[in-house]
């Protein structure tokens, strides 16, 4: 029997402000993230729209009711740190809230739903990386490492709201999707582009978010748009 999947650490922080407004260099210049997390050993109460005491700087891309949380297995560090020989990227670097064990990418799926502590969550996208974390590890095309490597996170929506704590099982209650795992959404999104049916298939998956779905539309109806914008951002001219 496999382990439990398990909340290692719980993850909240205030938006923060940092750079200079008229830094030459681009990574210096001013920019507000509320990527920067410290841990919580309290209980925390978790509403729809997130954990208390949590901020998003960006409302219109983070946050809101389908991007109440967001996960991130505490494993793939190890491979981060290989990879960009940073031994400072460790629990918290992409900004999550729950950092995981016994999960990842190829085992959680869409629509997955888990009680939490007094509250039920449900799996309701992978991660889109943006160009935040690029800005913070000063890697300029860390946005699109993440999304290559798979390694991307997801979010979880919240249907029953209350308390959780760090240490905390995540107990699977309901799984309706299993062939929708966030790796295979990934590969839709980024790898298998013309793949028109699957792109429909995917759309139609009930627990999928609206604006996963809102971008398979786009694709499906030839409107594909550029994710130069996300993935550089600021940090590139």
């Amino acid at each position: 029997m496999m382990n439990a999947p398990y909340v290692d650490k719980l993850l909240t922080g205030k938006v923060k402000k940092m750079g200079r407004p008229n830094a030459e260099e681009r990574m210096d210049r001013l920019w507000e993230s509320g990527m920067f997390k410290n841990t919580v050993d309290a209980k925390v109460w978790l509403g729809k729209s997130g954990l208390a005491e949590d901020e998003v700087a960006d409302t219109k891309n983070h946050g809101g009711p389908e991007k109440a949380i967001f996960s991130y297995p505490m494993n793939h560090y190890d491979d981060w740190r290989r990879e960009l020989d940073l031994a400072s990227i460790g629990v918290g670097a992409m900004g999550e809230n729950l950092s995981v064990m016994n999960m990842d990418e190829k085992s959680v799926c869409i629509g997955d739903t888990y009680k939490f502590g007094d509250t039920i969550i449900q799996v309701s996208q992978p991660r889109r990386p943006c160009w935040k974390p690029a800005r913070r590890f000063r890697i300029i095309d860390f946005a699109l490492r993440i999304q290559n490597s798979g390694r991307t996170g997801w979010y979880f929506r919240v249907l029953q709201e209350g308390f959780v704590q760090a240490g905390m099982e995540l107990e699977l209650v309901e799984r309706p999707y299993p062939n929708w795992t966030i790796a295979a959404c990934n590969e839709i999104m980024y790898v298998k582009k013309g793949d028109v049916m699957l792109a429909e298939e995917l759309a139609s998956c009930e627990f999928l978010a609206e604006n996963w779905k809102r971008t398979l539309h786009k694709r499906l109806a030839g409107r594909e748009s550029s994710i130069e914008k996300r993935v550089y951002g600021p940090n590139k001219n």
